[in-house]
């Protein structure tokens, strides 16, 4: 097969899994794929180990964040992207092995205007699925049962089951695919639902998102930021890892779920097979009575604009959450948050009281873009304590393909 790929891995404290990934790729692929790899400011060795494999291994190509700051995947995938000598690319974590054959089996499928994933067999670390396959052949690359892993993909290559649309890491794209939307977005820097805003960008902008059952990895998982202290295992031999997370993901998944409602307008979407679900963007403007500072924390990422009387805020207006939240996204607070007094010109202006908002309620907010889609019509409608003022139902998310 003439098409090669270019590996991207980035890399942080990860040495042992690093190279259990790297071994893994040129014992059961060979040395004809090129491998990116960039080390984000570790101390645990990687530098030294990445300056020693290039000595020894001309196929790959290396790259570091000297700090002191951590730039996270979403600016290193890039950047190894750039780097890339060939045409095909494939996002690959730094704790995934390689399965022999998993490249022909992904190459034989790719080609412009497609993007294939391998399927991960992985750890009971999360809950299982039907776009993978749950089984446990360690959970460190010091107990990993290699034997026991290739017998089992044998046995799930014999039972030729067809591709099925969906993604995942690990997946491989042409470079150009890529590069022409733009990457990903760095407004999920330096991690954390940059994989499904780029999904979400596939999909719109035409591209088919399949899933190969004949290519696989072993993937330990999150061990280069959610369980960066790596699993364990109870005495009855189960693994562990309730609790894990480490303090800097969970603020980081909670700064990019923000940034991603903010964009898109609701929470990430997928079916069973992980294939993304774009329901429409539209452009809303949120007339809001009673609003304390409690709820504006959770009403601003829900609408393009907001108009408030924000109660409890002491004379201070807005200023406070905006100084507060600004430093966590990219979206101008200043220009989005409004006084009650400006007259709303978004498409769809919602008008309520805050202090009647609960759990309930909140769905309808949740589920906004999915309602207007199925619901909406030009004119005024009431929803529990909602009311409606439909201007025009134009959506834009096709806008948002692009990384601008």
């Amino acid at each position: 097969m003439d098409k090669v790929i270019s590996f991207i891995q980035p890399s942080r404290n990860n040495l042992k899994y690093l190279k259990w990934s790297y071994k893994s790729i040129r014992r059961n692929l060979g040395y004809r794929h090129e491998i990116c790899m960039a080390d984000d400011f570790s101390d645990d060795g990687t530098w030294d180990w990445m300056n020693s494999i290039c000595l020894i291994d001309p196929n790959v190509k290396i790259h570091r964040n000297n700090g002191p700051e951590r730039l996270g995947h979403t600016i290193l995938y890039d950047t190894l992207v750039d780097m890339a000598s060939n045409d095909i690319v494939m996002i690959y974590h730094a704790d995934m092995y390689a399965c022999p054959g998993m490249d022909e089996e992904v190459l034989k499928h790719l080609e412009r205007g497609k993007v294939v994933s391998a399927t991960r067999i992985e750890p009971p670390l999360h809950p299982d699925g039907p776009e993978k396959v749950l089984k446990d052949f360690g959970i460190e690359p010091e107990e990993f049962d290699e034997l026991g892993l290739l017998q089992c993909v044998s046995e799930l290559k014999s039972e030729n089951k067809p591709i099925t649309n969906g993604i995942f890491a690990p997946w491989a794209i042409y470079k150009e695919d890529f590069t022409s939307i733009g990457g990903h977005d760095p407004l999920y820097a330096p991690q954390s639902k940059e994989d499904s805003d780029i999904f979400n960008r596939f999909v719109l902008n035409g591209y088919e998102l399949i899933q190969t059952w004949k290519g696989f990895v072993y993937h330990m998982t999150c061990r280069g930021s959610r369980f960066k202290d790596g699993a364990l295992r109870n005495p009855a031999g189960q693994v562990f890892m309730k609790g894990r997370e480490s303090s800097e993901w969970l603020a980081q998944n909670l700064r990019s779920t923000r940034n991603f409602i903010r964009k898109w307008g609701h929470m990430v979407k997928h079916d069973e097979l992980m294939m993304p679900v774009v329901p429409p963007k539209y452009d809303v403007g949120f007339v809001v009575k009673n609003c304390d500072n409690k709820m504006l924390r959770e009403l601003e990422p829900w609408c393009s604009d907001m108009y408030g009387d924000w109660v409890g805020h002491k004379g201070f207006g807005v200023n406070k959450y905006i100084e507060e939240e600004q430093p966590n996204t990219q979206f101008d607070l200043s220009k989005k948050l409004h006084s009650l007094y400006t007259e709303p010109d978004n498409d769809v202006v919602i008008r309520f009281d805050a202090s009647k908002l609960n759990q309930s309620n909140f769905q309808i907010l949740v589920n906004l873009s999915e309602i207007l889609q199925q619901s909406g019509e030009v004119g005024e409608m009431e929803l529990e304590i909602f009311e409606f003022y439909i201007n025009k139902l134009d959506t834009y998310e096709k806008e948002l393909i692009n990384v601008v």
